[in-house]
């Protein structure tokens, strides 16, 4: 069965797709968008399972990035750019060392190309609480994921990803048995495609610990272009944290623009 991914779509120039991360949706990368329309058409991807996009039964990038091509036929897109937060990051990674031909630049938000340990065990539960609980409210929900996650932006975050049925009941847009299920895949390192030798922009959280000293040569091997920026003061939600930061990051890289070495790390702005 065809699984159709839901997108929207601002701006004019040249293409930019943007890729959210697990448990989110498009719109978590508006204010990226945003910043990003006045020179380029941006398209903002749900992924499969998550928001509005089709469900299906893989969590393989593998299998996602064969959709992501499909996608890209489907929009006549011959190639763009790409900018990917954590598993949507990861995702363009695959996709750039399977089908090189249609990624122009990529620019990746604090995910690298390696295996992760289990984290999100807190996450699951409260989402699961929620879905059991039958909630006729976001703050009902809100209420009961702040009995097992003590993190107020996770919850927001969370949130975004709630919908309400036609009898006042709300549920999760994302498929939260097949993420489950297939966490393993998603925490997976990328199988070795080969390299991407197009320009990569690694950015990272600095008090994040998605990306460390010990994955230099990792992202080296499959991307040895890579550069990466150390953003300071912000975690794993870098987009969301220092917005005007970040954003310039990635306009300033996609105008041809590097933003320097590894372990540089740029100021704050005035």
């Amino acid at each position: 069965m065809a699984v159709n991914l839901h997108f929207s779509c601002v701006g004019h120039g040249s293409d930019v797709v943007l890729l959210h991360g697990l448990f989110g949706m498009g719109g978590n990368l508006g204010a990226v968008a945003r910043a990003l329309q006045d020179n380029h058409r941006v398209f903002s991807v749900d992924l499969p399972n998550h928001g509005r996009s089709d469900w299906c039964d893989s969590m393989a990038l593998s299998d996602w990035s064969a959709l992501l091509r499909r996608w890209m036929t489907q929009q006549g897109l011959p190639n763009a750019h790409f900018v990917g937060h954590s598993l949507g990051g990861k995702l363009s990674m695959q996709l750039a060392l399977e089908s090189p031909h249609l990624v122009n630049k990529l620019a990746v938000a604090d995910i690298a190309p390696v295996a992760y340990q289990p984290s999100h065990d807190a996450i699951f539960l409260a989402l699961k609480a929620v879905r059991e609980a039958r909630c006729e409210s976001r703050a009902a929900a809100a209420h009961i994921m702040a009995s097992t996650l003590d993190d107020d932006m996770v919850i927001q975050f969370l949130l975004m990803s709630l919908r309400r049925d036609d009898n006042g009941i709300y549920h999760w847009r994302f498929n939260l048995p097949v993420i489950e299920a297939g966490y393993g895949a998603a925490r997976a390192g990328l199988e070795d495609k080969g390299q991407f030798t197009g320009p990569v922009q690694f950015i990272k959280g600095g008090d994040s610990n998605y990306i460390l000293p010990q994955h230099r040569e990792p992202i080296l091997a499959l991307f040895p272009q890579a550069k990466i920026k150390i953003i300071p003061g912000c975690g794993h939600w870098l987009h969301v944290q220092k917005p005007q930061l970040f954003n310039g990051i990635v306009a300033r890289f996609l105008a041809g623009k590097i933003a320097g070495a590894e372990g540089e790390r740029p100021k704050d702005p005035e």
